[in-house]
This record gives structure tokens, C-alpha cells and sequence, in this order.
């Protein structure tokens, strides 16, 4: 039989020792190998989340501009008299002498230049000689007629006579009322041969010069002698856009600028409008006046003319580079409460360089992305890089 074995045993002592140190080499083996795999873990973990975190865009707000305003419109206009009249013959003949030429003041009824009118002159006195022709035949008329009807009266001539006399009597009578009336009429005509303005204003054009052959009636036919203008005032008329017609009302001012005054300003109001659209233009025809007792504005004239409208409250105004330029529109960028990208039709009202000013599609409350990237979707999820600006109580001026 085996004696049992001795604990204090030095040989069994080195294997016990043995065996605890392998197994506390393997539990160190295991917890490295377990430390590495939760390691490698964490970092694959971190390497998703960074993924992610690099997909969603980071972009910068912005609030549109909008509230009340100048809407500062400049246009081209074109300056006419206040009355203008070209001046042609009533009568024919040769030109003796001219009074005024362009430039000269001239008030109403001041005598321009004088015609030549042999024939009419001959007109004249023939027509006198058949006023007294008929005013002689009408006077033996009435004289054989009361003799007639004295006759009539006593029953010394037949009644159908006396009429025949009375008859004549009238005939006569018209013929000298034509008679008279002819001869007023040419010399009247006559009177004609002055030429005088026709208001106070200023000679714009003299075409003739003296022993000129004067033709009357206007046109192709006839001979143009003057033009005289009323410069007191200016019409100004302006093609307004179609989008601007209906702030075109009320007591509404522009200012004139013109390339001869450089830095000068010319006031002119609103007059009316042609309350009608021009269908190949799309523009609205409007009429200003402009005080001109300087006689600075001249007629024919090309202006720059300058209104300060009101600006609509539905109009905002926003960067160029917040705009999209996409295949079915206009879009502009914006992002709702949960971070989600949305993308809104807009129209463009006008075109302000740095800004543009839009009438439709965007509103006052909207957060609007800035340089937004073109790849940017409906519906994807961004990251704003600062907190949302406060919303806009109101807007500076469009220039």
C-alpha cells in the first residue's frame, strides 16, 4: 500500500506554483485579447459615427429681408413740350418777310411772317363786284316788287304776277346774302396771311425764308413754316412695367436726371396714366409734368427718370447666392423646425445685383440657406452652423 503524499513536499510545491502561474497567464492572455477586441470596437464605433457625422452638411442661415421700404425704380423717359403746334399756310403765295426765328419768345397773336397773296387778292375783287352786282339786282327787285304789290292792292295786275315779282324779290335777296358771304369768307382768308402763334411760347423751327413758294393744307402738300412750342412746363412719358402699374397712383413724385446737367435734379409729378397695358411691350404708358421756367428741359429729350415706390409687404428681398438654379425653376433652400432641408418655388421681381427681390414663394419667417450646395435635396438633414437669426421686423431701402 502507497504512503499518502506529503504536502510540504518541495517537488509538489513547484507544480502547484506552476500550475497557478499558467493560469494566471492565461486569465492576462484573455483580458488582453478581450481589452483589444473592446478597443478595436470602440474605434470602428467612433469611425461610423464620424462617417455620419461628415454625411450631414453643415450650412449657414439666414432670415429673408422684408417689411416696409423704398422700391427705387429707374427708367428712360422722354420729354415733350407742354403744346407744341407746327405752323402751316391757309393761303398760297410767296413769302414777303419772317419776324422770328428759332429761339425767339413769342406771345400769342405776335405776328410771325407775312405771305404774298396776288390771287387771292383778285378773288377779293371780284368778289366785291359780285356783291355789288347782286345788291344792285337786288335792289331793282325790291323796288319793281313794291310797286307790284301796290298795284296788287288797287287790283290793276294779277295776283299771280304780283307773286312772280315777290318771287324774284327773294332770289335777288339770297344772291346777295352769297355774295356777301363769299367775300367774307376770302377775306378772312386774307387774314391769314399774317402768320401769328398760336400761344405764348418759343419758336422751335422756322422752314421757310422769304420769296419762298408757300403751299397750303399740312402733309406732303403743304409747306411747314413754323414750329412753336410752350416750354413753361414738360410732359414727361414713361414706359412703367407691367409689375410696377399698380403703384403707379396718387400723388407719386420722380426725380430727372439728364446728361447735360450732371448732378442735378429735376422734380416732376404724376399727371395720369394710360390705364391700359401695351401688349407688345407689357408696360404701362405713364405722364408726368416738370416745371421748366428755367428752360433747362428741352423737348425731345432723352431723361433718366427716378420713382421712389412703396414696396409691396409680400416682397422680400434675399442674397444672389441663396438662389438654386434647377431644371423645372427657380429654388431657394430653406430648413424646417426638425432640420430637414425644403425647397421652395420662387419668382423673381427684380434683379438688384448682390440681392435679388422676390414676390412669391418665400415668406418673412423662412430660414433660408446661404450658398447652398447644388447637390442639396428635398428632405435631407442638415446641421446649421450657428443658432437661427431672429426674424425681421423690417427692411432697409432695395438700393
Amino acid at each position: 500500500m502507497t504512503a499518502p503524499a506529503d504536502p510540504a513536499d518541495p517537488k509538489r510545491k513547484t507544480i502547484r506554483r506552476l500550475r497557478i502561474g499558467a493560469v494566471l497567464t492565461a486569465l492576462v492572455a484573455g483580458g488582453i485579447v478581450v481589452n483589444g477586441l473592446m478597443v478595436r470596437m470602440q474605434a470602428r464605433a467612433e469611425q461610423q459615427s464620424f462617417a455620419v457625422a461628415q454625411s450631414v452638411p453643415t450650412v449657414s442661415v439666414i432670415r429673408p429681408q422684408t417689411g416696409a421700404g423704398k422700391n427705387v425704380l429707374t427708367l428712360p423717359g422722354n420729354l415733350q413740350a407742354w403744346y407744341s403746334a407746327p405752323i402751316y399756310a391757309r393761303v398760297p403765295g410767296y413769302l414777303t418777310k419772317w419776324y422770328k426765328d428759332i429761339g425767339a419768345h413769342v406771345h400769342k397773336g405776335d405776328v410771325l411772317a407775312d405771305i404774298d397773296t396776288p390771287e387771292l387778292d383778285q378773288q377779293i375783287e371780284q368778289a366785291k363786284a359780285d356783291l355789288q352786282n347782286a345788291q344792285a339786282a337786288q335792289q331793282l327787285s325790291k323796288i319793281t316788287n313794291d310797286r307790284w304789290q301796290h298795284l296788287l292792292t288797287i287790283g290793276a295786275v294779277a295776283k299771280q304776277d304780283a307773286d312772280n315779282k315777290s318771287a324774284d324779290l327773294q332770289v335777288k335777296t339770297a344772291a346777295e346774302v352769297s355774295s356777301k358771304a363769299n367775300l367774307d369768307r376770302l377775306v378772312a382768308t386774307k387774314a391769314f396771311a399774317h402768320i401769328t402763334a398760336p400761344f405764348d411760347g418759343v419758336v422751335t423751327q422756322r422752314a421757310t425764308d422769304i420769296g419762298a413758294l408757300v403751299n397750303t393744307g399740312s402733309g406732303s402738300g403743304g409747306s411747314l413754316l413754323f414750329s412753336v412750342a410752350d416750354l413753361h412746363k414738360i410732359r414727361v412719358y414713361v414706359q412703367v412695367p407691367q409689375n410696377y402699374s399698380a403703384l403707379i397712383e396718387g400723388n407719386l413724385t420722380a426725380q430727372l436726371t439728364l446728361p447735360e446737367y450732371p448732378g442735378q435734379k429735376f422734380p416732376a409729378h404724376l399727371v395720369s396714366t394710360s390705364n391700359s397695358i401695351d401688349g407688345q411691350t407689357n408696360t404701362l404708358l405713364v405722364e408726368l409734368d416738370a416745371d421748366n421756367n428755367a428752360e433747362k428741359l428741352k423737348p425731345g429729350e432723352y431723361a433718366q427718370v427716378t420713382f421712389d415706390l412703396p414696396t409691396p409687404a409680400s416682397t422680400v428681398s434675399v442674397p444672389a447666392s441663396a438662389l438654386l438654379f434647377r431644371g423645372d425653376g427657380l429654388r431657394v433652400a430653406t430648413v424646417n423646425p426638425e432640420n430637414h432641408v425644403v425647397l421652395k418655388t420662387v419668382t423673381v421681381e427684380e434683379d438688384l445685383g448682390p440681392t435679388v427681390r422676390l414676390n412669391s414663394g418665400l415668406g418673412a419667417t423662412d430660414l433660408v440657406i446661404d450658398n447652398p450646395p447644388d447637390s442639396i435635396g428635398n428632405g435631407d438633414v442638415v446641421r446649421l452652423s450657428a443658432p437661427p437669426p431672429a426674424e425681421n421686423t423690417a427692411r432697409t431701402a432695395a438700393n
